[in-house]
């Protein structure tokens, strides 16, 4: 193996010439550069075939000019958007329609400039170019002023509209278009000399030819017929570059914003550019890809920190800071007729250079490779991971053959396939469904209120009695006519979620009256192998603490129900219907099961990761962002010192985290219609992060800084350990708080094996 001194095994990219050149025999391509760098040195660049065919043959040149096309959303477009974020002129949460008025026209108002960069912003992929036919200024109106296409947040849909918008937001909050602004800020202070928009005559000499337009073949002219009709400058397209220009810039994000001695962006922002953010069907960065529909090609065995992007050109650059690696696949695929493809060309190159580093590695190098679950089902890996009521529902009910139900229940009680557990034992021959029950929020999931009252739900027609009114246990009226109550409802997780304390209520009422009690079991959706103190403190049960857990146990319903059963009631006839086809270690998105918010302010699975440290913050005089889109992701209130706070905690680097400073203003809840200052918790690893860690370091820096502001007693509510109170009152430090909070561990975890079933 012949390993370079940076750590990359350089033999193993040779087999890249085989892959090219079988492209260009299959007209791929006409012809492509590759450039690969490791630990800041250029360890492959090499070009191939040719740069224009017709209506001459010109060879492919190292040092060939390509036109970006959507390579120009992340590297022009939303680099531009993040300086100005980190100059604080806009805040990502920053309505448009703050800087941009006009775009409040058909009910875009509250449309973020967040949404825009992850692309689920309600634009339309692209509008009619009969839209431009009138010049730049009218085309920009017409922008502005277009429609929805879906609801914002509720879709992912790749969207060139978004981008120009972006690009026009550029443009209204400098004075400077989005050329003039990414020359100033990016590309003249990197030093990156033949890369922008418009280029001059002398680049367009070197560029690779695209198609035909109006009679003449474009050479250093857009290709994008929007973008052209924008006069060459738009945020979705229009940038021209060279792949060793695109070096600069990828090193530059390796370095975390800076290159040459020159600071583009800061840390915390490259961090937050470039972390995973869940989209519907797909992870996305700001502006980035990470892993969604438009993936093909990323390197396979790029760590989870890779992030990139394609053109519709031919190109491609894909950036890992994990494996300090970048690689960049320039190619004028749509020449001559635009039938080429490479998108999986450019996938297997990053896929060698990716091994190519892994294999030259150390232990801690290899460890960054997938490395998939030990599949304990015995079932197929394409097998789909089933629910209880899935195995259920595929087993004819039969487990329920004879029985007359209450259902514990609520809007996340759904089979796989979308129909509610409620229908379908309601149509199930073999059992008859009596009654249903409902947590706290209601039997639709959607109210914030602390007394519920029965509904009837409108499906089958059964009464709901809700167990989150006058009373939070089943009564005799509710159950008469029972003999076996079932529950299944979507934990999150976390000790303080009510609809555990909803469990063990019913399961007291059962153990007393001799009622069977069934869990439909569901996947624990932060994974059920990271568990975190304190424990409960033993007397100090209450609704919102219903057993001596740690605030983050790991388990499923079905496991905690097993717990209960033998700590609590162990004359309850109990059975558990287990999960198929999870594994202990996976995250709800490697379910393939569809996200229902569990509650109101439980909306993406960010919110569940960060749930167990800062849900427990939410007692006091703060607010954890509930009034806003985004609960749980942020923090504040009137008198905090917003850049000071963020400052603080970044200095504690803290793994798989990171904290940017911002303003917010609460619709409802806590400072409603008042401007917090505060921070945005932004997850840059959940495999790293530790949510308990984030809550209490936040916890003391409130404390310390803010004696007299921060309430602190309602803070022992949620966390229910007077130990770790103490601890964070003392202001003690994060460590030691750990350590005190870890007490007892051991022990709950001794309690916890014997209940797991997965």
């Amino acid at each position: 193996m012949a390993t370079d001194a940076k750590g990359i095994d350089t033999t193993s990219l040779e087999a890249i010439d085989g892959l090219v050149e079988q492209a260009l025999e299959e007209e791929k391509m006409p012809g492509a550069v590759v450039m690969i760098g490791h630990a800041g040195e250029i360890v492959f660049h090499r070009a191939y075939g040719h740069r224009q065919l017709q209506p001459e043959r010109l060879p492919m040149k190292p040092d060939t000019v390509f036109d970006m096309a959507s390579i120009t959303k992340p590297v022009a477009t939303a680099t531009s958007v993040m300086i100005l974020r980190d100059r604080g002129e806009i805040c990502l949460h920053d309505k448009v329609s703050k800087h941009l008025p006009e775009f409040a026209a058909n009910e875009k108002q509250d449309i973020t400039i967040e949404q825009l960069l992850l692309h689920v912003g309600g634009m339309i992929p692209d509008n009619s170019l009969s839209e431009y036919k009138e010049g730049r200024d009218k085309a920009v109106e017409n922008l502005l002023n277009i429609g929805l296409n879906y609801e914002p947040g509720k879709r992912f849909r790749y969207s060139d509209v978004g981008f120009q918008i972006l690009g026009e937001l550029v443009h209204r909050v400098t004075g400077k278009t989005v050329h003039e602004f990414s020359q100033e800020a990016i590309f003249q202070p990197l030093g990156m000399q033949e890369t922008g928009y418009l280029p001059p005559e002398k680049l367009q000499e070197r560029a690779a030819t695209t198609e035909q337009r109006e009679g003449r073949w474009m050479r250093g002219e857009v290709h994008d017929p929007r973008a052209y009709a924008m006069d060459g400058i738009a945020g979705h397209a229009g940038l021209f570059s060279t792949a060793t220009d695109l070096a600069v810039y990828a090193q530059m994000m390796i370095n975390q914003g800076a290159y040459g001695g020159v600071s583009i962006l800061s840390p915390a922002t490259v961090r937050t550019m470039t972390a995973g953010y869940s989209v519907p069907q797909g992870q996305r960065g700001l502006g980035w890809d990470k892993r969604s529909g438009y993936s093909s090609n990323r390197g396979a065995t790029m760590s989870p920190s890779a992030f990139g992007h394609g053109g519709f050109t031919g190109t491609a650059m894909w950036i890992d800071p994990e494996l300090e690696l970048f690689v960049i696949f320039l190619s004028n695929r749509v020449h001559p007729n635009g039938k080429g493809s490479v998108n999986p060309l450019a996938g297997a190159i990053g896929t060698i250079a990716a091994d190519a580093v892994l294999a030259a590695g150390d232990e801690d190098a290899q460890a960054v490779k997938p490395v998939k679950p030990e599949n304990k089902t015995g079932k197929p890996d394409t097998e789909p991971v089933l629910c209880g009521v899935d195995v259920l529902e595929r087993d004819g009910a039969e487990l329920l053959r004879g029985r007359k139900i209450g259902l514990i229940t609520n809007h996340t009680g759904v089979t796989r396939s979308g129909k509610t557990t409620g229908e379908f034992l309601a149509k199930a021959p073999a059992v008859n469904l009596v009654a249903l029950f409902s947590p706290e929020h209601g039997f639709a999931g959607k109210l914030d209120q602390s007394d519920i009252g029965d509904t009837i739900d409108p499906v089958t027609g059964v009464k709901v009695f809700s167990l989150y009114g006058a009373s939070r246990k089943p009564t005799d009226e509710s159950l008469e006519g029972i003999d076996t109550l079932v529950f299944d409802i979507q934990d999150i997780g976390t000790r303080f979620y009510t609809y555990i304390s909803t469990m063990g209520g019913a399961m007291e009422v059962a153990a007393e009256k001799g009622i069977r009690f069934v869990v439909l079991d569901r996947p624990n959706p932060i994974n059920g192998v990271d568990i975190a103190g304190p424990v409960l403190d033993e007397g100090e049960q209450t609704f919102v603490g219903y057993h001596t857990l740690p605030v983050r146990h790991g388990m499923t319903t079905g496991e905690l129900a097993k717990m209960l059963k033998s700590e609590k009631y162990p004359e309850l006839d109990l059975q558990v219907i287990e999960c198929e086809g999870w594994q202990r270690d996976e995250y709800f998105d490697a379910t393939g099961l569809y996200w229902i918010n569990p509650s109101p302010n439980m909306r993406n699975l960010n919110q569940a990761i960060l749930y167990p440290g800062i849900g427990l913050l939410e007692y006091t005089n703060l607010s954890v962002g509930r009034g806003t889109d985004t609960p749980f992701e942020h923090i504040g209130a009137p008198w905090i010192d917003a850049g000071k706070l963020a400052s603080d905690l970044n200095a504690l680097d803290l793994p798989g985290v990171t904290f940017i400073p911002e303003r917010f203003t609460p619709e409802s809840s806590k400072y409603e219609g008042e401007v917090c200052e505060g921070i945005q918790i932004l997850i840059t690893d959940r495999e790293q992060i530790e949510p308990l860690q984030v809550g209490f370091a936040i916890a003391l820096a409130l404390h310390r800084d803010y004696p007299e502001d921060w309430d602190m007693k309602p803070y022992a509510r949620l966390l229910n350990s007077s130990k770790t109170y103490q601890a964070i009152d003392e202001l003690q430090s994060l460590e030691q708080v750990r350590e005190v909070a870890a007490q007892g561990m051991k022990e709950f975890k001794q309690r916890r094996d014997k209940h797991l079933l997965y």
